[in-house]
């Protein structure tokens, strides 16, 4: 079987592909990963089976300070309207509700930080990659953006009280979730360095080795067959999700 080749587009050096990346080679896929504005990123997603958008700290629409992120939002639409199997993951997830119609702002209820639960919807327990999910799986939360509004067409996947937009997905196969699933301990940990006034926030004791260390191993055991099946929906062993709009055929 030929490799799949997914591209992967890191927009911040303080969050790498980590543990996902493994998963992902480990279950076939092979890796384009481009870490803008050092690497150029493609004219388009011809010759790739899947895109990967991972998490960073500039906001979503900041065109002036990373003009890059108008590229990033083109090819996260692209691949919608293409129905390309599509991962992206925090600040993806914002770009790709941006791209697709969404809005994205400052929270009013603050930053979310910190190893969190998210809660799966109605929606989730028919989805190819989120069916097998439990109830509420771990994630790693690190950020004070929310989704506020969903993109036209998009379901809702999974929720948390006060980010109610945690994970949702378009076009059958297409998927934005605001949290993490890629993180290491080292990774928070700078994470809560190079923002004390938001590690401030998260729970008492959320960064400690020991609970770090729990949460990332919770997170491995829910989130690598996830990932394991979105290598299989790229490569198309794996059905995309029932199309919403189809309707039975009159009699």
């Amino acid at each position: 079987m030929e490799p799949t080749r997914l591209l992967v587009i890191q927009p911040d050096e303080s969050d790498p592909i980590g543990p996902l990346g493994d998963w992902l080679t480990g279950a076939g896929a092979e890796l384009d990963l481009r870490l803008p504005p050092g690497d150029s990123l493609p004219e388009n997603l011809d010759g790739y089976q899947g895109l990967v958008v991972l998490g960073g700290g500039m906001d979503a629409e900041d065109d002036r300070n990373h003009p890059w992120l108008a590229d990033v939002r083109r090819l996260l639409a692209s691949a919608t309207g293409a129905g390309l199997p599509t991962l992206a993951i925090c600040l993806g997830a914002q770009l790709l509700a941006v791209a697709t119609g969404g809005t994205v702002g400052r929270s009013e209820h603050g930053a979310e930080i910190g190893g969190r639960l998210v809660s799966k919807k109605d929606v989730a327990w028919m989805d190819p990659l989120f069916a097998e999910l439990p109830l509420v799986p771990d994630v790693m939360q690190f950020h004070q953006d929310s989704i506020h509004r969903l993109p036209p067409g998009a379901e809702l996947l999974a929720s948390a009280p006060s980010y109610p937009n945690q994970a949702f997905r378009l076009n059958r196969c297409v998927y934005g979730v605001q949290f993490h699933i890629e993180t290491t301990n080292d990774v928070v940990l700078a994470w809560a360095r190079d923002a004390p006034e938001l590690a401030a926030l998260a729970r008492e004791g959320a960064f400690e080795i020991e609970t770090l260390t729990r949460v990332h191993a919770d997170i491995a055991e829910t989130w690598q067959p996830f990932a394991e099946r979105f290598v299989r929906l790229a490569q198309g062993q794996l059905e995309p999700a029932a199309d919403p709009t189809r309707t039975l055929p009159l009699v």
